[in-house]
């Protein structure tokens, strides 16, 4: 039987005097053995190795939207542009918004550079980005957020990135979701599938299979939100409930629900940039995203998004 397995590495300590090694699996082939600085060795900054870092390839773009996509692809390419030279930056321009969240120099360049691409590409269309609000026609609405995450962004915490949806009639039919910093990016389109990059070439996403809560790992994203949402006890009958619980925060928990390695993500206090096109991903990935109540619809400030199979489940615990 063919071996299909996610694209991951596992580091291998024989001894503590010899080198380590990273085994990087694509699905295909052997293994490709890497060499690793030991940890008694002089400290150097942490890279990944190529086998994350392959650059994404917009080849396996859909028969539906495949326009659409191929665009959403390229806005994604000049986010990275802006974004990534600024992480981590010492001149890095913080300032605080009237909601006393965070905006870069880095977010406003982003969605300036997104929203230039898009003036000529695409007149008619409406936009919707998180720093400068919307515009035009809301039937369809490419729905932007520069940098989700911008908190990691500006303490060099490398989980951030783009988010690039386009909308149509309020719903997403096409969406990336770029992490330049670690190399990775995941994309969608309506009745296509969901994709990301791997080594040699875009591997399809698919959620897990797990079908019982107690086998389940869930990220709860911010235990703040679940207390000011007022589901603070919902939140620890969730942990009780679960095998595993963990926060891993912003658009990468998404990420990770899409390619099976958690089983549930949910979070309050969002606005349709924040979620929209994770939705795409995760549901051409098998999976389902829907309010805190079931709603099918980006606009209820909750988001429950599971692998499929457990969603009922989930709800059914969540509104006991």
């Amino acid at each position: 039987m063919p071996l299909t397995v996610s694209v991951f590495v596992i580091e291998i300590r024989r001894h503590s005097r010899q080198s380590s090694r990273l085994f990087c699996f694509s699905g295909r082939g052997s293994p490709a053995l890497l060499p690793v600085t030991p940890p008694h060795a002089a400290r150097a900054r942490l890279t990944y190795p190529e086998c994350v870092t392959a650059s994404p390839s917009a080849d396996a773009v859909s028969p539906v939207h495949d326009a659409d996509l191929t665009l959403a692809l390229r806005l994604a390419d000049a986010a990275d542009a802006q974004s990534f030279p600024r992480f981590d930056a010492a001149d890095l321009v913080i300032s605080t918004k009237a909601d006393n969240s965070h905006v870069t120099d880095a977010d406003l360049a982003t969605e300036r550079a997104i929203r230039e691409i898009l003036a000529v590409e695409r007149p008619d269309d409406g936009i919707f980005g998180e720093e400068f609000g919307a515009e035009g026609d809301t039937h369809r609405q490419w729905i932007i957020d520069p940098i989700d995450g911008t908190a990691n962004f500006l303490r060099g915490v490398p989980l951030w990135g783009t988010m690039i949806a386009l909308a149509i009639d309020g719903v997403p039919q096409v969406g990336v979701v770029s992490m330049p910093a670690l190399g990775r990016r995941w994309w969608a389109s309506s009745g296509a599938g969901a994709w990301t990059n791997t080594q040699t070439e875009p591997r399809r996403l698919q959620t897990s299979a797990v079908s019982s809560l107690d086998d389940a790992s869930v990220s709860f994203q911010s235990i703040g939100q679940w207390t000011a949402s007022g589901h603070r006890d919902q939140l620890l009958a969730l942990a009780d409930r679960v095998w595993r619980d963990r926060a891993y925060g912003d658009v990468y928990a998404y990420m990770l629900l899409a390619e099976g390695r958690v089983d549930m993500v949910a979070e309050f206090d969002v606005k349709e940039y924040d979620i929209a096109a994770a939705v795409a991903i995760v549901r051409e990935a098998g999976g389902r995203m829907t309010s805190f109540d079931g709603v099918e619809t980006i606009s209820a400030r909750s988001t429950l998004a599971t692998n499929g199979i457990l969603h009922d489940a989930f709800l059914t615990l969540l509104h006991e």
